[in-house]
């Protein structure tokens, strides 16, 4: 299989960069003058500095490369990628098309696998997710992720075709979950933020990420998911990761958020859309989501951070 990777953000950038140094790959970038500056300096310095681009790696703007390769990695935001799909429709037909980011879409609520289905029926759909950060890809730091494929004779060639030296894959074909798993950790990591940036201390954390996955696994299980894939990489794994480290978007904001700072809003921030989008998902189900309801209204400015701490703590008590 021949790859490209469709987005020269930084999270595309580092698994181009990784699958480059096992062999040629491509690198497209839909801004022309941002694709010749990377072609020329060997680095994308705006989305990911310091990460040198291997000598197997191409960057182009020109879509007709897209011809050239059987499987596309799309690591373009969650809420443009029907656009991007529905643009380039005819040319990404009968593909293998890996979607490389994570999140529910704010208008139909639905996960980037069942969004590529719709929009382009004729390509297989795929997802790659799991606890990563673009610099430890790039830097060739040991990273594990989850393929999820549902016919399992295309998830092992993927599998074989996309691990690399620092990128161990493990492959499911529970679409759902992967799905799932790797949208809602973005909206705990956000309350996660919040209760940091609040200086509601550590153990208060740990209860949002335990109540957290409680959710994530209760949406989940409601469509279907197998409950083993939110146990592993796409589900806890990427909840452990993103609700611990500043290197997460989603938890930069929570802490702006209980900091009752602004935040940049040209950053983009997943699961903010995310949150919205299964908040209202919730209502419709049924399904009882108090910290994904909570951190859309900290998001809408129906609540302060002290507000939702107390919302939260007052719920009824229950077992466990």
């Amino acid at each position: 299989m021949s790859v490209a990777v469709l987005g020269a953000g930084a999270f595309g950038t580092a698994l181009a960069i990784s699958l480059a140094r096992k062999a040629p790959a491509t690198l497209w970038c839909r801004d022309a003058n941002h694709a010749a500056e990377m072609q020329a300096a060997r680095e994308n310095s705006r989305r990911l500095p310091g990460a040198p681009l291997p000598d197997g790696l191409t960057v182009t703007s020109d879509v007709s490369s897209f011809e050239a390769h059987d499987t596309l990695l799309l690591a373009v935001p969650m809420q443009k990628m029907r656009a991007f799909l529905m643009q380039h429709r005819a040319v990404l037909a009968n593909k293998t098309l890996v979607a490389s980011c994570k999140g529910i879409e704010l208008d139909s609520g639905l996960g980037p696998v069942s969004v590529l289905r719709e929009a382009v029926p004729e390509a297989t759909a795929a997802l790659l997710t799991g606890p990563s950060f673009a610099a430890d890809i790039a830097q060739g730091l040991p990273t594990a992720l989850t393929l999820a494929c549902a016919p399992d004779g295309m998830g092992e060639a993927l599998q074989t075709t996309l691990s690399t030296s620092n990128l161990r894959l493990y492959r499911t074909t529970d679409l759902v979950g992967a799905e799932i798993g790797g949208a809602l950790k973005n909206v705990i990591a956000i309350a996660c933020g919040a209760v940091i940036g609040a200086q509601l201390g550590d153990s208060a954390r740990a209860a949002l990420m335990t109540r957290g996955y409680a959710e994530m696994q209760r949406l989940a299980l409601a469509r279907g998911a197998k409950p083993a894939t939110l146990a592993g990489l796409s589900g806890f794994g990427d909840l452990t990761l993103t609700c611990s480290s500043e290197q997460s978007r989603n938890f930069r904001l929570g802490l702006s958020l209980g900091r009752g700072e602004e935040f940049d809003p040209a950053i983009t921030v997943e699961g903010a859309a995310t949150a919205r989008a299964t908040a209202q998902a919730a209502q419709k189900m049924g399904l009882e989501m108090p910290i994904t309801q909570t951190v859309t209204n900290l998001l809408d400015q129906r609540l302060t951070i002290t507000e939702a701490v107390d919302q939260l703590l007052k719920r009824p008590l229950k077992e466990e």
